[in-house]
């Protein structure tokens, strides 16, 4: 019999915060996380993505700082008592979508402030007073560093993406933040990966931590169908085209496409090929204001735009049911990257399909995803499409597992390919 969310030990208000989020049964990182934070344990979760892990930290979070006597921070100077940090204002937004609607139902108030908005409207919802902040480490920054916000009555954190939060690019700005937390919080990861690398810096962090793992570190998720493509990068554009075209050689025209490219001016360049093919196209990255990025993903969302181009700002946690295909037009340099973007996708138990384009100068990440995810991406292509001669197709016989490097052992422990001038990896 399946657990339900009163028996997990959620109370009345966040129970009628549940049912107006219109959830019925507890997914697996909701049932054993939310237990753990309702006691008051620091917790590190890993869970694939699509899977729920906002409403398993959001909903112990509100109970708890409720339970703690904190609500009632509209009352001006107040709060925060929880604190959400995230990556990206997309994520932002998506948590602060959650908190509100349980907000509603328990009078607590959440405020959300990110890069991209403007400063008054946010200085005014903090100076209202919040129960939970979901903040960008920007935007949080520069409101901490003009006094307009004061984190020395937080007593819970959450970092959602935790394993981006804790990276090198993240990690100065989450250890500022941090220093204003009182020492006395209980703290909350989230993600869809916890690397090894940041094992040191979690332990570094929180006491005694409850550790659950719904997903092994690389594994993706069993309802994505993988696809890699080998192509020469002179090919990559018109063979994307071929792809959507086709519905993947299917002939059922795919009505979302996810493309990932690696940066901002590819993306640039991939929206204008297709546009100029006719194909109803939409961008989103970085330089992007706010606003236009918002517009273009809920266009996504509505089937008014066919084919999305992002980078990685679009790889992380952002909820679009129903998207066909993620497309890695260029192989991701971060194996933990492969398994986000391709995660877009295959949510909520529908079928999903990725497909990853493989350049020759992209054999050595395309290994590291490989050895990162124990299995091979099996090797496809488009039916008639005519491929160049210079594409390189991976042996089948090669290993997901990544060879030992032994020290001055010539260059035949050095190749990072599939064979001859690449290298041979068993």
């Amino acid at each position: 019999m399946d657990t339900t969310f009163a028996e997990l030990g959620l109370n009345e208000q966040i129970l009628a915060g549940v049912d107006a989020l219109g959830f019925s049964t507890p997914t697996p990182v909701q049932a054993q996380a939310i237990p753990q934070v309702l006691e008051g344990r620091d917790v590190v979760a890993s869970a694939q993505t699509g899977t729920g892990k906002t409403a398993a930290f959001a909903l112990p979070t509100l109970q708890r700082i409720a339970q703690a006597g904190r609500a009632g921070a509209q009352d001006a100077g107040k709060g925060p008592f929880a604190l959400v940090v995230t990556p990206t204002r997309e994520l932002a937004a998506q948590i602060d979508a959650v908190v509100s609607v349980v907000c509603k139902e328990t009078g607590q108030r959440a405020v959300i402030v990110m890069g991209g908005a403007k400063f008054d409207k946010q200085i005014k919802a903090l100076d209202r007073g919040c129960d939970l902040l979901v903040a960008t480490p920007g935007r949080l920054l520069d409101l901490m560093e003009h006094d307009h916000v004061s984190l020395a009555q937080v007593q819970v954190l959450v970092l959602d993406e935790a394993d981006r939060m804790l990276d090198m690019g993240f990690w100065p700005s989450v250890r500022r933040i941090m220093a204003a937390l009182p020492a006395q919080r209980q703290t909350l990861l989230f993600s869809a990966t916890i690397p090894p690398s940041i094992k040191s810096t979690i332990d570094a962090m929180l006491r005694d931590p409850a550790y659950v793992e719904i997903s092994r570190v690389g594994e993706t998720a069993s309802t994505v169908e993988e696809h890699l493509c080998p192509v020469t990068q002179g090919q990559k554009c018109q063979l994307l085209e071929a792809l959507i075209r086709t519905g993947a050689g299917t002939g059922v025209t795919p009505e979302r496409v996810l493309v990932f490219c690696r940066t901002k001016h590819r993306v640039d360049d991939v929206s204008k090929v297709l546009k100029a093919a006719g194909l109803k196209v939409d961008v989103m990255h970085a330089d992007r204001p706010q606003q236009a990025r918002a517009r273009a993903l809920e266009r996504f969302r509505e089937g008014k735009v066919q084919v999305l181009v992002a980078t990685d700002v679009m790889s992380r946690g952002i909820d679009v049911s129903g998207i066909d295909a993620v497309v890695n037009f260029d192989v991701p340099m971060d194996p933990e990257d492969y398994v986000h973007r391709i995660g877009r996708t295959g949510r909520a138990g529908a079928t999903g399909q990725a497909f990853t384009f493989m350049a020759p100068d992209e054999v050595s990440p395309l290994r590291e995803i490989e050895y990162f995810t124990k299995k091979l991406v099996p090797a496809w292509d488009l039916p008639d499409f005519a491929y160049d001669e210079g594409r390189i197709t991976p042996p089948a016989d090669r290993s997901a597992k990544k060879p030992t490097r032994v020290m001055f052992a010539g260059s035949k422990g050095r190749g990072r390919g599939f064979g001859g001038r690449y290298g041979r990896h068993y």
